[in-house]
């Protein structure tokens, strides 16, 4: 007999003590199998073994009723008494090869991995699939280990490429950080887990289906949605610096050709010029800030820009994050003055663990915060001093984050975390005004969307890669959005009727409405580091 095909996507863990009051048991897993549940493990510690098989063999009608299949933590006699499709065992309980020679040959055995020598022993042993975690702190069990976040569990993940060995990360996961959690977790190459393992966010719910659809909702958006929908075709050509500058007026006539609504939740310094460039791009603005219009919203949305300078609106920027993720829209994170503040730090860190950022914009000072270096200080929203080697530093910081980083400064660095782009335009009038850096992040912003447009209509033509430089790689978006508003200053301070600060930002407007691939052929000064 072969072994059952089994789909982790969707892992609930119960927990018996954790339900509401009034909520039954079989009825809350029931609720939780409607909702879209792929797995159930049984785990009860503190039961004796009769209570334990009795709880086991209801869970396994309820189960089949389904078509889903059920695991028992740890006994494996219970296992093979009602007849379950494997065990699930911990560091401290029975070793895989015990359990393999007890059970049946079909039978799935999973193993709990806190380190990489825990995966090594498992992928040894034959384990099926590792539970990867702790990812968050919990509170439905004492923990041995810190918590490793999704980039931990990443590391835990990248032995297992190649291999039939499945992975699902465990503890804290919840519906609003699930899409981060999977993002997160994906190794530089490409290689994903195969699904989260949920207790308290299911079994703690009065509403269980509900609960349970949100998170397969979110999941189901993810595995829609390859992590490398915003990169680069396999068959593009190499980088080179004219072909920067040539995707950058690409990307700008795709903006033109698709108008794409650009949501941007912005500090309310710089709303109006936001959406005025916006504009002169030749996409549309939208500044919308509620969460209630979030869901809605992305997926009308070519990309989402969360500027939180004004550090207000954050359930709206949760939500918003949240939802683009889910509708694969790029999401362009300015922390701006990240630094200055405890407050805007743990609020920028809380929305980096609620979504997958695409972009991350800012200077030296508020990279450097998020980065936790000392190297550079901020100075409220500026910032002092500047990076040894920046182009490391970009090329780490988006490795850290898995998305495009974005430094501004005299000197613009953009990387994707393998190439590393420096953009030297623009002119000393750009800090001479209120929101230039607030400014770049749109045009960022509206380069994603353009991409992410241009890239959705190939996909709906079946229109062939081969060749394809342009289409959906944000790496190229974001360097042409860099591109737009520092070569439009050269411009804009060039013309005559410019004779300061207070000429210069209407000018700057004009010239993002006027410019065409032949500027930044032109005027760009690109190279590849």
């Amino acid at each position: 007999m072969a072994k059952p095909a089994v789909d982790y996507s969707l892992y609930l863990v119960t927990g018996r003590d954790l339900l509401p009051p009034g909520k039954d048991y079989l009825e809350s897993l029931e609720e939780a199998l409607q909702g879209g549940v792929t797995l159930v493990q049984v785990r009860e510690k503190t039961a004796d073994t009769g209570e334990i098989l009795d709880i086991a063999r209801q869970t396994k009608a309820l189960c089949d009723r389904y078509n889903v299949p059920l695991i028992i933590d740890d006994r494996v006699d219970v296992a093979l008494a009602v007849g379950a499709a494997g065990v699930h065992l911990g560091q401290t309980d029975m070793p895989v090869p015990v359990a393999r020679a007890l059970l049946p040959p079909h039978a799935v055995i999973g193993k709990t991995c806190n380190t990489a020598a825990h995966v090594a022993a498992a992928l040894a042993d034959g384990a099926d699939y590792v539970g990867l975690g702790p990812v968050w702190g919990t509170a439905t069990k004492r923990i041995a280990h810190p918590p490793a976040g999704p980039r931990g569990i990443a590391a835990l993940l990248a032995p297992l490429a190649g291999t039939p060995v499945r992975a699902v990360a465990i503890a804290g996961i919840n519906a609003a950080n699930v899409l981060h959690c999977l993002w997160g977790a994906t190794t530089p190459d490409g290689h994903t887990l195969d699904g989260v393992a949920v207790v308290s966010d299911i079994v703690a719910s009065p509403e269980p289906r509900a609960a349970a659809q949100r998170l397969s909702t979110a999941i189901r958006a993810f595995y829609a949605a390859p992590h490398h929908t915003f990169a680069r075709a396999p068959s593009a050509p190499p980088y080179t610096a004219d072909a920067l500058k040539a995707a950058a007026g690409a990307i700008l006539a795709d903006i033109k050709r698709f108008a794409p609504l650009v949501h941007q939740i912005t500090n309310n310094v710089v709303t109006t010029q936001s959406a005025n460039a916006t504009l002169a791009l030749g996409g549309s603005p939208i500044m919308a800030t509620a969460p209630q219009e979030m869901a809605d919203l992305s997926r009308a949305t070519g990309a989402l820009l969360v500027n939180f300078g004004t550090i207000q609106n954050l359930d709206g920027m949760l939500e918003a994050g949240r939802h683009a993720n889910m509708n694969r829209k790029p999401v362009v994170f300015d922390p701006v003055g990240v630094g200055a503040t405890a407050y805007r730090r743990e609020s920028a860190q809380g929305l980096l663990r609620a979504w997958q950022a695409t972009v991350i914009k800012g200077n030296a000072g508020e990279l450097a915060a998020l980065a936790d270096s000392a190297e550079v200080q901020a100075k409220g929203v500026d910032s002092v001093g500047g990076f040894a080697d920046p182009a490391r530093f970009v090329r780490d910081l988006a490795r850290a984050h898995r998305c495009i980083v974005v430094l501004t400064g005299v000197v613009d660095w953009v990387s994707d975390g393998t190439h590393v782009a420096r953009l030297a335009n623009g002119h000393a009038l750009l800090g001479a005004i209120t929101g230039s850096g607030c400014m770049v992040g749109t045009a960022v912003a509206a380069f994603c969307a353009g991409a992410s447009c241009a890239a959705a209509a190939a996909r709906a033509a079946n229109a062939p890669e081969d060749g394809a430089l342009v289409r959906g790689d944000m790496f190229l978006a974001a360097v042409g959005g860099v591109l737009a508003v520092t070569v439009a200053a050269e411009l804009a301070a060039a013309r005559a009727d410019v004779q300061g600060s207070g000429t210069f930002l209407p000018a700057l407007i004009d010239e993002l409405g006027r410019l065409g691939a032949e500027d930044f052929m032109q005027r760009a000064n690109v190279a590849l580091v």
